[in-house]
């Protein structure tokens, strides 16, 4: 009995882990969206290369979208049915007796999921449009967001542009050119679900071996 009560303590802390996680994303989301221009960059610690910069993503990750307010609902869509799916997974797993850690993996990976899911679906609705210039988005706008539900831009500030220089000038087409080592721009829901796909991949071998077996 008190082992069984020792786990549901584990386990309910794990979903707690999920709450905190997507709570921590929103709070930097929302606290970017309303205190940057869209473009606007500000050090991290006083370092070159770890800036936070205000970029809404209108699609996926590297910029992959589909046009149109329908295609922008279906990346909603998609997004609500990959949460679904790992909430399906994580069930699975936990019946078939899976590792402590390959669960808190795919929880990790779950806190990612739902809070980019959360942006898509609320964000038009909750925020007036973020400018280049000339003043902040605000929250709540007396004459509505500036999308409907569901057609809301996922926020990314993240950016470490490790380093920046020039191709030399006698490579053919590129020469001459910008070129930034990590110029992808990202949220912390994004990290989660770089890291929690990293440790599916290692500590998941075993389980997914054994069910194949």
């Amino acid at each position: 009995m008190q082992q069984k009560k020792h786990s549901q303590i584990r386990w309910s802390s794990l979903y707690l882990l999920v709450l905190v996680l997507v709570l921590m994303d929103q709070t930097l989301k929302i606290w970017v969206k309303l205190n940057f221009q869209l473009g606007e960059e500000m050090p991290l610690f006083g370092l070159n290369w770890a800036v936070i910069r205000l970029v809404e993503n209108e699609g996926m990750a590297f910029g992959w979208m589909l046009g149109g307010e329908w295609g922008k609902a279906l990346l909603t869509f998609i997004r609500i049915s990959a949460v679904l799916f790992i909430l399906y997974t994580i069930k699975y797993f936990r019946r078939t007796g899976a590792s402590f850690y390959l669960i808190l993996f795919l929880l990790i990976i779950l806190a990612g999921a739902i809070g980019n899911t959360i942006d898509s679906i609320f964000y038009g609705r909750l925020f007036s449009t973020s400018p280049f210039h000339g003043g902040l988005a605000v929250w709540l706008p007396g004459e509505g967001g500036y999308a409907p539900l569901f057609q809301g831009r996922v926020v990314d500030m993240l950016y470490f542009p490790l380093l920046e220089t020039n191709w030399p000038e006698w490579l053919p087409w590129i020469g001459g050119r910008d070129f930034k080592i990590f110029e992808a721009v990202f949220n912390l829901a994004d990290l989660y679900v770089v890291t929690g796909i990293a440790g599916v991949l290692i500590t998941g071998r075993k389980t997914l071996f054994r069910i194949k077996s």
